[in-house]
This record gives structure tokens, C-alpha cells and sequence, in this order.
């Protein structure tokens, strides 16, 4: 997004929160760069310069703000509207610097079907910097989180963002913000000085207005007993991931202020090398990156919820998305999530954290694809299905099949669709969810034809066409009851036969 000075200068005066991680203003006269609701005195007009993301501002020579801190800005929503390439390319470059990885650009170029010659000017002409200029800025702003709000020490720090060596990592931070990582953590905020004896948190910022009620409900209905619990404004679950060869367990807390527009994010002691990783699956899991500006506009008039800010809530894991969708076919939200609850009983490793009633890990799936599927089907699942889950955990455990919103859309919903049992509707909700796709859409799901008063999946395409790019919020639209806060449940196709039609 791209303002102009006199409607930056309004946002900025203003301190408008709907222009986070949109915006950024760079004082000449500080040599400093904010985000639009910093706190401090409102400088000069004329020492104003405005930045679409923090990656120019710091090309131009300006430091991040100590105060409002840019590292905790919303980031990317995508879209399909023009310059999604490089906006997919961004995506991909900030998922490699939250897992700390240094992707080659011609693999990212490779990835997205292009050369990286053109990579490199699309990608200039959009963020208005180079792709290795983004990367640093992703990599140095996390950084410069996890040194103010963690006790993790700078060597491991330095590692968890891509760098090969301290050396390295100093010598970038102190060119980039002139001041070395140790000073910044001398100078930070007293709330993170007792970070040692506590587990660490974290702060993730969002544009509001946000949903916050329709995006507990919707996790609450759908909570899973041992793995998952909704408690007033928090979201726990547990958590098992791979991070640089290691497998690392732990839980997540998440807890929503909504006056602070933040969600405050803690994690197990075990899962502290892998932050970042953890950060953007929030992230994402939360929708904390929409646009309900932009997203509520194009749906204003439409049946279903109005509450504005309605989000598309995902999740921690894209496998385990994937699999509950699958166990969703053709049956009650109910029976879906006690399918998945003796799923996790039977495959689900055991795992200790500070609540009860969560005690399991979801299962890899490495160990889905290995089960004999009379063990699977003993559990009540269906042959068909037994069949979709262990091919979908067979190519992911294989890494073939990446789920999470850095991956290609089109040649994964070509892969998925490729496996026995994954139609249409199972498809359009993993893109939905699990790879953060704003206009998938399942034609036909029963919710949302139900919602829209007809029984024929093209004439409710017809009627969406209007809410593109927009359509996965059109969904949740639809399924989340108008009136109360309780989430409604999202429901298996009425035309789509993938459940009983099973491909070779």
C-alpha cells in the first residue's frame, strides 16, 4: 500500500493502528524511523519521510524506533491482485529469516517459476528494495526482538536468524541501528529483565478492528481435548516441530489485549530455539497480518456476520490442519473432533505443561504414514479416508508437500488434489487455512450454501465473485453466527464427492 504524503501525515498525526506495518515514517531530524501509533511528540512535517515497509526505511539509512519498536508491525497480507509474485517472494524471504535459513534467490525465483533476474525487478518495483535488502531487515528486526523481550543469548540469537557467526551478526546489527546487541539489551525494557526466570513472551501487533471474539469461538468449538484449550482471552495448545534437524516439543500461550491491539505470546523453555519459526506460525494462526480495512470493504453488504475484522483463524501446524479437514468430510463438527481426539490418543506423544487438560502432541506425520491402517481405522475412520490420511502424511513426511503460506498455491493444490480422497472442498479449506490463501473458496461446502440460500455450488461462485479477492473471509463470514460469539461449524461439501470417490 502506497499513500500519499497528505493521507500519511493524517495517519501519523492521528496515530492510526489501521495503517501498521503499512506505513512507517522516517524523521530526518532523528535519523529514526516509526511506526504510525509511536507514542512519542509528533515531529516536523518537513523531517517526515514515508516508507511502505522497514525494510526501505532502513535502505535510507534510519534506525528502528526503542519505543514503538517496528519489529512488532503487522506484516504481509496477500493477495491475488497484481504484484502477488513478489509479495510471495516476501513471504518466502521472511519465512527463511524466522527459521534462520539463507535461501539462494534463484531457488526462490525457481520456486516461483520465474528467473531471478525478473525476480529481482518485480520484486524492486513492489517493496521498492532488493530481496537480499529485505531478508536482512526481517532477519535484524527479529533480532532486535528476541534480544529486548528474551534472555536467549546473543550466540544463539545470531543463529536462530540465518547468521553463520556472532562476528557477522554484530557487524550487521551495529551498521544497520548503530548500537551493538549487547547495548540494545542493556537498554531494554525492564519487563524483559526478569526474562531468566520466566518463560519468554513476546508481542505481535495486529490492525484492527479485529474479531477477537469470532476467532475464540471459532478455536473453542473446535478444541480438541489434551492438544488445544480456549480460556477467557487466551489460546493454549501444544506443539511438536522440527527445527535445523532437531524435533523440539513444547506448548504456546497466546493471549489476546485487545486495548493494546497485541496478542502477548509465551512458549515451553524447549521451544525457545525455534522463535521465530513459532512466531510466524502465530502469525498466521491468528491472521495478525490482515487487511480489514481493505477486506471488510469489499464484503460490506453481504449475508453473515457483521462484527468487523472477521479473520480466517488457521493454525500451528499445516499437516495437522490438513488432516482435520480430512476427518471433516461428510461429518458433524462434533464426530470430526472426536475423530481427532482418539487420533491424537492413539498416535499423540505424551507431553508434561502447566495445565491438565493438555498432555498430548499432535500426531507427526511420520507417524501417520507409518500406521498399519487397520490401527487407524479401528479408531472409527473410514477406509477411504484412512487411505487420504496416510498418502497426504506420506508426502509430507517425505518432504514433498510443504503446507504453510509460503508455499506455491497452484502446485500445491495440484498435489493435494492429486492424493486419493482430497477433492475440491478439502483443497480450497487447506489453501484457506493451512496455506493462508485470502480467496479460496469451497463452492461446496454445506455452510455456505446454506448461508447463501441455494443448493448449487456454481450459482453461490456466481455470488462470490464480487468479495474477490476476499473470499476465505467471506467464508467465515458465513459460517460465524451473526448475533452471538460463538463460532459456527465449518461443514462438509454438499455436491463435492471426494469423501466417496476415491482416485487411484
Amino acid at each position: 500500500m502506497t499513500l500519499h504524503d497528505d493521507a500519511a501525515w493524517r495517519a501519523l498525526t492521528t496515530r492510526d493502528a489501521r495503517f501498521d506495518g503499512r506505513l512507517f515514517v522516517g524523521v530526518t531530524s532523528t535519523g529514526i524511523y516509526c511506526r504510525p501509533v509511536c507514542r512519542v511528540r509528533t515531529p516536523r512535517r518537513e523531517n517526515c519521510r514515508y516508507f511502505g515497509n522497514a525494510a526501505q526505511a532502513e535502505s535510507q539509512g534510519f534506525r528502528p524506533c526503542l519505543r514503538c519498536r517496528p519489529e512488532l508491525a503487522p506484516g504481509l497480507s496477500l493477495t491475488d491482485s497484481s504484484g502477488v509474485l513478489a509479495q510471495q517472494a516476501a513471504r518466502i524471504l521472511e519465512q527463511a529469516a524466522h527459521e534462520g535459513e539463507d535461501p539462494p534467490l534463484a531457488n526462490i525465483a525457481a520456486r516461483l517459476g520465474v528467473t531471478d533476474r525478473h525476480l529481482r525487478r518485480i520484486f524492486g518495483q513492489m517493496h521498492g528494495v532488493t530481496p537480499i535488502d529485505y531478508l536482512t531487515t526481517q532477519r535484524l528486526l527479529l533480532a532486535k526482538h528476541l534480544l529486548t523481550d528474551t534472555a536467549l543469548p546473543v550466540t544463539q540469537v545470531a543463529l536462530s536468524v540465518g547468521f553463520a557467526s556472532v562476528r557477522r551478526f554484530n557487524a550487521a546489527f551495529a551498521e544497520r541501528y548503530r548500537m551493538s546487541p549487547t547495548a540494545l539489551r542493556r537498554n531494554r525494557d525492564g519487563a524483559a529483565s526478569d526474562a531468566a526466570h520466566a518463560p519468554p513472551a513476546l508481542r505481535l501487533a495486529w490492525r484492527p478492528p479485529y474479531d477477537v471474539d469470532g476467532v475464540l469461538g471459532f478455536f473453542a468449538q473446535r478444541a480438541v481435548e489434551g492438544i488445544e484449550a480456549v480460556d477467557g482471552l487466551t489460546l493454549r495448545r501444544t506443539l511438536g516441530l522440527e527445527h535445523r534437524g532437531r524435533a523440539l516439543a513444547g506448548w504456546v500461550e497466546m493471549r489476546f489485549e485487545p486495548r493494546r491491539h497485541e496478542v502477548r505470546v509465551q512458549v515451553a523453555p524447549q521451544l525457545a530455539p525455534a522463535w521465530g519459526l513459532v512466531v510466524q506460525r502465530v502469525r498466521q494462526c491468528l491472521d495478525l497480518d490482515a487487511e480489514p480495512q481493505q477486506i471488510d470493504t469489499a464484503l460490506a453488504g453481504m449475508p453473515g456476520r457483521t462484527q468487523p475484522g472477521v479473520r480466517v483463524p488457521s493454525g500451528l501446524d499445516g499437516f495437522e490442519i490438513a488432516v482435520r479437514v480430512i476427518l471433516g468430510q461428510q461429518v458433524t463438527l462434533a464426530a470430526a473432533r472426536t475423530l481427532t481426539r482418539r487420533l491424537v490418543l492413539r498416535f499423540g506423544a505424551p507431553i508434561e505443561t502447566p495445565w491438565p487438560e493438555l498432555d498430548r502432541l499432535f500426531p507427526t506425520a511420520q507417524a501417520v504414514a507409518a500406521a498399519k491402517p487397520h490401527e487407524i481405522g479401528e479408531l472409527g475412520v473410514v477406509r477411504q479416508r484412512v487411505r487420504a490420511l496416510q498418502a497426504l502424511a506420506a508426502e509430507v513426511a517425505a518432504g514433498r508437500l510443504q503446507l504453510h503460506r509460503a508455499a506455491p498455491l497452484e502446485p500445491t493444490l495440484a498435489s493435494l488434489q492429486a492424493l486419493p480422497g482430497i477433492g475440491p472442498w478439502s483443497a480450497q479449506l487447506i489453501a484457506m487455512r493451512a496455506l493462508a490463501w485470502p480467496d479460496a473458496w469451497p463452492a461446496s461446502d454445506i455452510g455456505v450454501l446454506q448461508a447463501l440460500d441455494t443448493r448449487d455450488p456454481r450459482e453461490a461462485t456466481a455470488r462470490a465473485e464480487p468479495w474477490r479477492p476476499w473470499r476465505a473471509y467471506a467464508v467465515m463470514r458465513l459460517w460465524l453466527p451473526s448475533t452471538d460469539t460463538a463460532a459456527a461449524a465449518p461443514t462438509a461439501p454438499a455436491a463435492d464427492p471426494e469423501p466417496t470417490v476415491i482416485r487411484s
